[in-house]
């Protein structure tokens, strides 16, 4: 194939690996590597040596940057004083635990230097949240498991990587040095110029957006250059010092006072995926599938290792005094899978590695390979098996994601509250979030199906989806976006604010859509009047002696809302269905003030 064609094909199978993955609820990190090495070792497509020639260790270098800034902007110290302090432990003391058990179990069990099981045994301590989301997803544990993994997985990301560089850099000047005295010269200076180009790099693109002197526009554009820019400054004056400075250089800009960096954000994991995407399916089509059988029952013995020992040890010693229960515990200690760092730093370090005739260096890649897939495939087949072994999974989903912030959602949503269901209110205004935060809601700050939604909102407690803003577009949308996620009829909207006679022309299928909530009559508009009215959401429960019909006859005026079962299921009363209750059951319902 031509390089434009094979260049096409990386995207496309890029792009299959993510749409798959995230109709399957599996990592997308697996298809691309079994990608990768379907198209490379096994079929012979493309040969990506050849394709990209000597800019194939720059495009790696740079793509691995721009991965390390984007986890680096996600570290803010606010937020890592609010965790829990098993989760500080976790990726403090914990790190240094899973390293040191890493390191001597690499070293003892395939043989590697202790330089590489060192940098290896670094490598293994990220997990990072492109890997643990999608997994939650689908093993649904309960809320305090599923933060606790997921904030390891955000927090550990930069962590992780920064001590991996800093390993690396150690070996690398090693090799670089001959004297004991020049080791320590170069390695404290890598280090410094690495600190200071950051440093230099992220306070100057901080200044440039707090006085917004840069077009907001060019935001996205200013930041990826800066990133490139400050990798190639840093490396060129000193070797090996670029990662550490756009690592430093996304920690500092996440930090820095009055700098609002949601929406680079957004774009860089936009970005990170494109990149991710391409990136892996290329190492995985460098892979020496004679180096990665040579490996033989060693990998697969780290592996176990990793999982049983490893693991768990670093756990119990995070969570010593914690009100955590064994079987919590247990959960959290199984689910750990690597991921894009691992891969991706792995990858860098092991072709520069090779450059300075490390030996060794070229076990590094098909190992760590071996152990995210192992990780991933071995966690993915039976996490969710166990969660419901130990108790600790989440039961059928009845909680409402509700999209909009404004009067009536936040009484819907604290309705549904003090009723037992959960419920979390999002939205892209900061100030409409005030009602919301007053009234002791769960607020999600942005756009539910943003890339940045993905890793920091969990959403397994949700089982329905309600579209309550003021744009009847912005609802479809959203509903669109979660059909997957919620399922066909489990997704709703208020109707469009347009005249009934031209409802058809503005309300696609329910199967794109959503299913259009209440009554066609009833829009965003007319349920703000109705609150503005002093309306108020009230509860009935139906019994033997008081029935839908007698309710029916009692509330001719009022607008029904949904059919809170004994079960927990609930029935939304929409265009194409009308509630049905039966004794047990609640009914929630806009009343006129006459009523309250």
């Amino acid at each position: 194939m031509t390089s434009l064609i094979t260049l096409g094909l990386i995207g496309f199978v890029g792009f299959l690996c993510q749409w798959l993955s995230a109709k399957v609820k599996l990592p997308a990190i697996l298809f691309l590597l079994l990608s990768g090495i379907l198209l490379g070792p096994v079929f012979s497509v493309f040969d990506p040596n050849s394709l990209f020639g000597d800019l194939l260790f720059p495009y790696i270098s740079l793509s691995v940057a721009v991965i390390l800034f984007e986890g680096a902007l996600t570290l803010k110290r606010n937020e890592l004083k609010g965790i829990a302090s098993p989760v500080r432990r976790m990726v403090t003391i914990g790190v240094v635990i899973n390293a040191g058990l890493m390191t001597f179990a690499t070293h003892y069990l395939l043989g590697l230097s202790w330089s590489l099981s060192a940098l290896f045994g670094a490598l293994m301590v990220v997990t990072g949240p492109t890997v643990i989301m999608p997994m939650l997803k689908t093993v649904r544990p309960t809320p305090k498991i599923a933060d606790v993994l997921r904030w390891e997985g955000i927090v550990i990301d930069p962590i992780g990587a920064l001590i991996a560089v800093l390993v690396f850099e150690w070996i690398a000047v090693q090799n670089a040095a001959a004297e004991v005295s020049e080791i320590f010269t170069v390695f404290i200076g890598t280090i410094a110029v690495g600190l200071v180009v950051g440093l230099i790099g992220g306070y100057l693109l901080g200044i440039l957006l707090r006085r917004h002197l840069i077009p907001e526009k060019l935001h996205n554009f200013a930041s990826l250059a800066m990133v490139c820019f400050v990798f190639a400054i840093s490396d060129g004056l000193m070797h090996e010092s670029g990662l550490l400075a756009v690592t430093v250089m996304g920690m500092l800009l996440a930090n820095m006072k009055d700098v609002h960096i949601d929406s680079i954000l957004e774009f860089k994991e936009d970005l990170t995926v494109i990149f991710v995407s391409a990136l892996f399916i290329v190492l995985a089509a460098r892979l020496n599938m004679d180096a990665f059988l040579a490996l033989g029952w060693g990998a697969l013995v780290l592996l176990l290792f990793m999982q049983f020992v490893a693991r768990p040890v670093k756990v119990v010693a995070s969570f010593l005094g914690s009100d955590f229960s064994w079987r919590e515990k247990a959960m959290i200690a199984w689910v750990g899978p690597r991921g894009i760092v691992a891969a991706a730093v792995s990858s860098v370090f092991a072709l520069r590695l090779s450059e300075l005739g490390v030996e060794g260096a070229d076990t590094l890649v098909p190992l760590a390979f071996s152990i995210i897939i192992g990780t991933v495939v071995l966690q993915s087949l039976t996490s969710r098996p166990l969660a419901k072994a130990l108790g600790v999974a989440m039961p059928a989903t009845h909680g409402a994601l509700i999209v909009g912030a404004n009067p009536f959602s936040v009484a819907i949503a604290d309705a549904l509250e003090k009723q037992g269901v959960q419920t979390i209110i999002c939205d892209t205004n900061w100030e409409d979030l005030k009602l919301v935060r007053s009234n002791g809601l769960n607020t999600y700050y942005g756009n539910p199906s943003s890339e940045h939604a993905n890793m920091h909102l969990n959403i397994s407690p949700y089982g329905y989806m309600l579209g309550l803003s003021n744009h009847f577009e912005y609802n479809v949308t959203q509903a669109n976006a979660f059909r997957d996620e919620f399922g066909t009829l489990n997704v709703f909207t208020l109707a469009p604010n347009q005249a009934l006679k031209r409802f058809s022309k503005h309300v696609s299928s329910p199967l794109i859509s959503g299913r259009i909530l209440f009554s066609r009559r009833l829009s965003y508009r007319d349920i703000r009047d109705k609150m503005n009215a002093n309306c108020v959401i009230k509860v009935t429960e139906l019994s033997d002696e008081y029935s839908h019909q007698d309710w029916q006859r009692d509330n001719e005026d009022a607008t029904l809302l949904l059919n809170l079962q004994p079960n927990g299921d609930i029935v939304f009363n929409t265009v194409d269905q009308k509630i049905e209750a039966d004794s047990g059951d609640k009914l929630l319902y806009l009343a006129a003030p006459k009523h309250s």
